[in-house]
Protein backbone atom coordinates (compact mmCIF):
# COMPACT_ATOMS: atom_id res chain seq x y z
CA UNK A 1 0.00 0.00 0.00
CA UNK A 2 1.07 3.74 -1.16
CA UNK A 3 1.71 5.36 2.25
CA UNK A 4 3.60 8.32 1.12
CA UNK A 5 1.06 11.84 2.14
CA UNK A 6 1.36 14.72 0.28
CA UNK A 7 4.65 16.61 0.52
CA UNK A 8 3.10 20.06 1.29
CA UNK A 9 1.66 18.34 4.24
CA UNK A 10 4.39 16.03 5.77
CA UNK A 11 6.69 19.80 5.52
CA UNK A 12 4.39 21.85 7.62
CA UNK A 13 3.63 19.02 9.78
CA UNK A 14 7.21 18.58 10.65
CA UNK A 15 7.65 22.75 10.79
CA UNK A 16 4.81 23.00 13.29
CA UNK A 17 5.59 20.09 15.30
CA UNK A 18 9.08 21.47 15.54
CA UNK A 19 8.10 24.91 16.47
CA UNK A 20 6.14 23.62 19.52
CA UNK A 21 9.04 21.27 20.74
CA UNK A 22 11.37 24.61 20.63
CA UNK A 23 8.36 26.89 21.95
CA UNK A 24 9.01 24.32 25.02
CA UNK A 25 12.62 24.68 25.04
CA UNK A 26 12.49 28.71 24.96
CA UNK A 27 9.98 28.59 27.61
CA UNK A 28 12.50 26.15 30.28
CA UNK A 29 15.64 29.07 29.01
CA UNK A 30 13.02 32.20 29.63
CA UNK A 31 11.42 30.88 32.85
CA UNK A 32 12.66 27.84 34.65
CA UNK A 33 10.32 26.61 37.22
CA UNK A 34 8.22 23.85 38.71
CA UNK A 35 4.91 23.64 36.51
CA UNK A 36 2.02 22.96 39.09
CA UNK A 37 -0.05 19.85 38.74
CA UNK A 38 -2.61 21.75 37.30
CA UNK A 39 -0.53 23.37 34.28
CA UNK A 40 1.32 20.03 34.13
CA UNK A 41 -2.45 18.64 33.60
CA UNK A 42 -3.68 21.28 31.24
CA UNK A 43 -0.43 21.02 28.77
CA UNK A 44 -0.49 17.68 28.70
CA UNK A 45 -4.47 17.79 27.94
CA UNK A 46 -3.14 19.96 25.05
CA UNK A 47 -0.61 18.27 23.44
CA UNK A 48 -2.84 14.95 23.69
CA UNK A 49 -5.66 16.91 21.75
CA UNK A 50 -2.91 17.61 19.03
CA UNK A 51 -2.43 14.45 18.49
CA UNK A 52 -6.14 13.57 18.04
CA UNK A 53 -6.69 16.32 16.01
CA UNK A 54 -3.51 15.35 13.86
CA UNK A 55 -4.55 11.90 13.67
CA UNK A 56 -7.85 13.43 11.56
CA UNK A 57 -6.14 15.58 9.78
CA UNK A 58 -3.70 12.46 8.70
CA UNK A 59 -7.59 10.58 7.72
CA UNK A 60 -8.61 13.58 5.18
CA UNK A 61 -5.62 14.41 3.71
CA UNK A 62 -4.89 11.28 3.28
CA UNK A 63 -8.37 10.33 1.71
CA UNK A 64 -7.95 13.63 -0.69
CA UNK A 65 -4.41 12.06 -1.55
CA UNK A 66 -6.37 8.94 -2.85
CA UNK A 67 -4.92 6.59 -0.26
CA UNK A 68 -6.42 4.84 3.03
CA UNK A 69 -6.77 7.38 5.01
CA UNK A 70 -8.56 5.61 7.89
CA UNK A 71 -5.37 2.50 7.31
CA UNK A 72 -3.44 5.83 8.25
CA UNK A 73 -4.96 7.30 10.88
CA UNK A 74 -5.56 3.88 12.64
CA UNK A 75 -1.59 3.33 12.45
CA UNK A 76 -0.69 7.30 13.60
CA UNK A 77 -2.80 6.33 16.82
CA UNK A 78 -1.59 2.93 17.47
CA UNK A 79 1.75 3.88 17.36
CA UNK A 80 1.26 7.18 19.37
CA UNK A 81 -0.13 5.04 22.11
CA UNK A 82 2.25 2.37 21.89
CA UNK A 83 5.36 5.35 22.21
CA UNK A 84 3.60 7.28 24.57
CA UNK A 85 3.54 4.30 26.88
CA UNK A 86 7.15 3.85 26.59
CA UNK A 87 7.62 7.85 26.93
CA UNK A 88 5.58 6.93 30.07
CA UNK A 89 8.19 4.55 31.08
CA UNK A 90 10.85 6.33 30.14
CA UNK A 91 10.11 9.18 32.49
CA UNK A 92 9.65 6.99 35.40
CA UNK A 93 13.22 5.90 34.77
CA UNK A 94 13.73 9.55 34.49
CA UNK A 95 12.52 10.34 38.05
CA UNK A 96 14.69 7.53 39.54
CA UNK A 97 18.28 8.49 37.97
CA UNK A 98 17.01 12.57 39.50
CA UNK A 99 16.03 11.11 42.94
CA UNK A 100 19.32 8.91 42.84
CA UNK A 101 21.64 11.47 42.34
CA UNK A 102 19.77 14.21 44.12
CA UNK A 103 19.08 16.57 41.73
CA UNK A 104 17.94 20.08 42.90
CA UNK A 105 14.61 21.31 41.36
CA UNK A 106 15.61 24.48 40.06
CA UNK A 107 17.94 22.08 37.90
CA UNK A 108 15.26 19.36 36.59
CA UNK A 109 13.56 21.53 33.65
CA UNK A 110 16.61 22.13 32.34
CA UNK A 111 17.74 18.58 32.35
CA UNK A 112 14.62 17.19 31.19
CA UNK A 113 14.92 19.11 28.09
CA UNK A 114 18.24 18.22 26.96
CA UNK A 115 16.95 14.74 27.56
CA UNK A 116 14.08 15.00 25.36
CA UNK A 117 16.12 16.68 22.77
CA UNK A 118 18.61 13.81 23.27
CA UNK A 119 15.65 11.37 22.63
CA UNK A 120 14.58 13.03 19.64
CA UNK A 121 17.66 12.63 17.77
CA UNK A 122 18.55 8.81 18.88
CA UNK A 123 14.77 8.34 17.63
CA UNK A 124 15.53 10.81 14.11
CA UNK A 125 18.60 8.42 13.52
CA UNK A 126 17.60 5.06 14.29
CA UNK A 127 14.19 5.99 12.12
CA UNK A 128 16.42 7.36 9.19
CA UNK A 129 18.20 3.59 9.52
CA UNK A 130 15.83 1.64 10.46
CA UNK A 131 13.55 3.26 7.04
CA UNK A 132 16.53 2.52 4.50
CA UNK A 133 17.38 -0.88 5.90
CA UNK A 134 13.76 -2.74 5.94
CA UNK A 135 12.85 -1.33 2.51
CA UNK A 136 15.91 -3.06 1.27
CA UNK A 137 16.45 -6.18 3.94
CA UNK A 138 12.72 -7.44 4.76
CA UNK A 139 14.23 -10.02 7.30
CA UNK A 140 15.37 -7.76 9.63
CA UNK A 141 11.76 -7.97 10.80
CA UNK A 142 12.69 -11.48 12.34
CA UNK A 143 15.34 -9.57 14.62
CA UNK A 144 13.31 -6.38 15.21
CA UNK A 145 10.39 -8.88 16.20
CA UNK A 146 12.75 -11.32 18.00
CA UNK A 147 14.40 -8.60 19.89
CA UNK A 148 10.86 -6.91 20.95
CA UNK A 149 10.04 -10.54 22.79
CA UNK A 150 13.25 -10.40 24.38
CA UNK A 151 12.89 -6.87 25.63
CA UNK A 152 9.22 -7.83 26.64
CA UNK A 153 10.54 -10.95 29.28
CA UNK A 154 13.57 -8.72 30.31
CA UNK A 155 10.65 -6.31 31.36
CA UNK A 156 9.03 -8.89 33.25
CA UNK A 157 11.57 -9.94 34.94
CA UNK A 158 13.65 -6.75 35.83
CA UNK A 159 11.47 -4.60 38.18
CA UNK A 160 14.45 -2.01 38.32
CA UNK A 161 14.89 -1.83 34.56
CA UNK A 162 17.52 0.38 32.97
CA UNK A 163 19.32 0.96 36.14
CA UNK A 164 21.13 3.51 35.55
CA UNK A 165 22.57 5.42 39.14
CA UNK A 166 25.26 7.17 39.86
CA UNK A 167 27.10 4.01 42.31
CA UNK A 168 29.02 2.24 39.43
CA UNK A 169 32.03 1.75 37.59
CA UNK A 170 31.23 4.34 34.70
CA UNK A 171 30.03 6.73 37.27
CA UNK A 172 32.84 6.70 39.35
CA UNK A 173 35.19 6.54 35.94
CA UNK A 174 33.27 9.94 35.13
CA UNK A 175 33.91 11.42 38.29
CA UNK A 176 37.28 10.92 38.30
CA UNK A 177 38.13 11.65 34.38
CA UNK A 178 36.18 15.15 34.16
CA UNK A 179 36.66 16.11 37.78
CA UNK A 180 32.73 16.33 39.09
CA UNK A 181 32.62 17.76 42.65
CA UNK A 182 30.14 15.23 44.43
CA UNK A 183 28.03 18.04 45.93
CA UNK A 184 25.18 20.07 44.37
CA UNK A 185 26.07 23.45 45.73
CA UNK A 186 23.88 27.02 45.63
CA UNK A 187 23.68 28.94 42.20
CA UNK A 188 26.04 26.87 40.30
CA UNK A 189 24.28 24.63 37.11
CA UNK A 190 27.24 23.07 35.39
CA UNK A 191 30.48 24.37 36.68
CA UNK A 192 31.48 25.37 40.13
CA UNK A 193 34.38 26.53 42.21
CA UNK A 194 35.86 24.68 45.53
CA UNK A 195 38.85 26.03 47.03
CA UNK A 196 39.69 28.07 44.36
CA UNK A 197 39.75 24.73 42.14
CA UNK A 198 37.15 24.35 39.23
CA UNK A 199 34.92 21.34 39.24
CA UNK A 200 32.06 19.88 37.10
CA UNK A 201 28.94 19.49 39.07
CA UNK A 202 26.73 16.27 39.28
CA UNK A 203 24.52 17.72 36.62
CA UNK A 204 27.27 16.06 33.54
CA UNK A 205 26.54 12.67 35.30
CA UNK A 206 22.99 12.80 35.40
CA UNK A 207 22.97 14.03 31.32
CA UNK A 208 24.63 11.05 31.11
CA UNK A 209 23.06 8.93 32.19
CA UNK A 210 19.77 10.51 31.05
CA UNK A 211 21.34 10.33 27.14
CA UNK A 212 22.22 6.77 27.93
CA UNK A 213 18.83 5.96 28.76
CA UNK A 214 17.53 7.54 25.91
CA UNK A 215 19.60 5.53 23.95
CA UNK A 216 18.16 2.40 25.45
CA UNK A 217 14.97 3.48 24.73
CA UNK A 218 15.21 4.50 21.52
CA UNK A 219 16.34 0.68 20.47
CA UNK A 220 13.39 -0.52 22.16
CA UNK A 221 10.56 2.22 20.75
CA UNK A 222 11.85 2.40 17.51
CA UNK A 223 11.16 -1.47 16.26
CA UNK A 224 8.02 -1.43 18.10
CA UNK A 225 6.62 1.21 15.90
CA UNK A 226 7.74 -0.44 12.70
CA UNK A 227 5.90 -2.86 13.79
CA UNK A 228 2.69 -0.95 13.49
CA UNK A 229 4.04 1.22 10.22
CA UNK A 230 6.44 0.98 7.57
CA UNK A 231 5.87 5.07 6.74
CA UNK A 232 9.02 7.22 8.11
CA UNK A 233 6.67 10.43 8.16
CA UNK A 234 4.38 8.57 10.05
CA UNK A 235 7.49 6.97 12.72
CA UNK A 236 8.68 10.06 13.07
CA UNK A 237 5.65 11.84 14.06
CA UNK A 238 4.51 9.50 16.41
CA UNK A 239 7.95 9.57 18.25
CA UNK A 240 7.51 13.82 18.37
CA UNK A 241 4.41 13.77 19.65
CA UNK A 242 5.12 10.96 22.36
CA UNK A 243 7.78 13.68 23.50
CA UNK A 244 5.57 16.57 23.32
CA UNK A 245 4.59 17.46 27.09
CA UNK A 246 7.38 14.53 28.21
CA UNK A 247 8.72 17.78 31.05
CA UNK A 248 5.04 18.05 32.38
CA UNK A 249 4.24 14.44 32.44
CA UNK A 250 7.50 14.04 34.42
CA UNK A 251 6.00 16.46 37.27
CA UNK A 252 2.60 15.41 36.74
CA UNK A 253 3.77 11.42 37.50
CA UNK A 254 6.73 11.92 40.19
CA UNK A 255 4.02 11.37 42.73
CA UNK A 256 2.50 8.32 40.65
CA UNK A 257 6.23 6.34 40.36
CA UNK A 258 4.96 4.05 43.14
CA UNK A 259 1.47 3.57 42.49
CA UNK A 260 1.40 2.18 38.78
CA UNK A 261 2.63 -1.34 39.50
CA UNK A 262 1.52 -2.91 36.58
CA UNK A 263 2.48 -0.39 33.87
CA UNK A 264 5.71 -1.92 33.46
CA UNK A 265 4.03 -5.44 32.62
CA UNK A 266 1.49 -4.21 30.30
CA UNK A 267 4.56 -2.13 28.24
CA UNK A 268 5.76 -5.81 28.19
CA UNK A 269 2.95 -7.40 27.29
CA UNK A 270 2.03 -4.38 24.01
CA UNK A 271 6.23 -4.77 23.23
CA UNK A 272 5.93 -9.28 23.24
CA UNK A 273 2.69 -8.37 21.17
CA UNK A 274 4.04 -6.34 18.70
CA UNK A 275 7.38 -8.36 18.51
CA UNK A 276 4.87 -11.65 17.85
CA UNK A 277 3.08 -8.79 14.81
CA UNK A 278 6.47 -8.49 13.56
CA UNK A 279 7.74 -11.66 13.16
CA UNK A 280 4.20 -12.87 11.25
CA UNK A 281 4.72 -10.44 9.40
CA UNK A 282 8.58 -11.41 8.48
CA UNK A 283 6.97 -14.54 7.57
CA UNK A 284 4.48 -13.09 4.98
CA UNK A 285 7.14 -11.41 3.05
CA UNK A 286 9.73 -14.20 3.91
CA UNK A 287 13.22 -14.37 1.81
CA UNK A 288 15.11 -16.45 3.96
CA UNK A 289 15.93 -19.55 1.88
CA UNK A 290 16.43 -21.62 4.90
CA UNK A 291 12.85 -21.17 6.08
CA UNK A 292 10.24 -22.87 3.91
CA UNK A 293 12.65 -22.77 0.39
CA UNK A 294 12.32 -19.07 0.63
CA UNK A 295 8.57 -19.44 0.19
CA UNK A 296 6.20 -16.92 1.59
CA UNK A 297 4.53 -18.56 4.90
CA UNK A 298 0.75 -17.87 6.88
CA UNK A 299 0.56 -19.64 9.67
CA UNK A 300 -2.16 -16.60 10.61
CA UNK A 301 -3.15 -13.49 8.42
CA UNK A 302 -1.61 -10.42 8.55
CA UNK A 303 -2.68 -8.70 12.13
CA UNK A 304 -4.57 -5.77 10.95
CA UNK A 305 -3.33 -2.00 12.41
CA UNK A 306 -7.43 -2.09 14.03
CA UNK A 307 -6.83 -5.26 15.89
CA UNK A 308 -3.46 -3.58 17.26
CA UNK A 309 -5.05 -0.41 18.71
CA UNK A 310 -7.60 -2.14 20.02
CA UNK A 311 -5.01 -4.35 22.05
CA UNK A 312 -2.42 -1.52 22.90
CA UNK A 313 -5.79 0.58 24.07
CA UNK A 314 -6.88 -2.73 26.46
CA UNK A 315 -4.02 -3.87 27.68
CA UNK A 316 -3.03 0.16 29.01
CA UNK A 317 -6.26 0.14 30.40
CA UNK A 318 -6.31 -3.11 32.17
CA UNK A 319 -2.99 -2.17 33.55
CA UNK A 320 -3.63 1.00 34.89
CA UNK A 321 -6.65 -0.35 36.32
CA UNK A 322 -5.21 -3.20 38.01
CA UNK A 323 -2.45 -1.13 39.12
CA UNK A 324 -5.27 1.49 40.98
CA UNK A 325 -7.26 -1.11 42.25
CA UNK A 326 -4.03 -2.66 43.95
CA UNK A 327 -3.33 1.41 45.56
CA UNK A 328 -6.57 1.13 46.94
CA UNK A 329 -6.64 -2.36 48.50
CA UNK A 330 -3.26 -1.65 50.00
CA UNK A 331 -4.28 1.26 51.45
CA UNK A 332 -7.73 -0.01 52.79
CA UNK A 333 -5.21 -2.62 54.69
CA UNK A 334 -3.04 0.18 56.05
Amino acid sequence: MDNTLPMWFEVTAYVVMGSILLFDLFMVIRKPHVPSTRESALWITFYVSLAIVFGFLVITVANDAGLSGTELGLQFYAGWLTEYSLSADNVFVFLIIMSQFRVPKKMQQELLMLGIVLALVFRAIFIMLGASLLESYSWLFYLFGAYLVYVAVQQLREKDEHGSGEDNVVMAWLKKVLRVHPEWRDNDRWRTMVNGEHFLTPAILVLVSLGTIDLIFALDSIPAIFGITTSPFLVFSTNIFALMGLRQLYFLLGDLIDRLHYLGHGIAAILGFIGFKLVNHALHLNELPFINGGQHVEIIPEIPTWLSLVVIVATLAVAVLASLARTKRENAEK
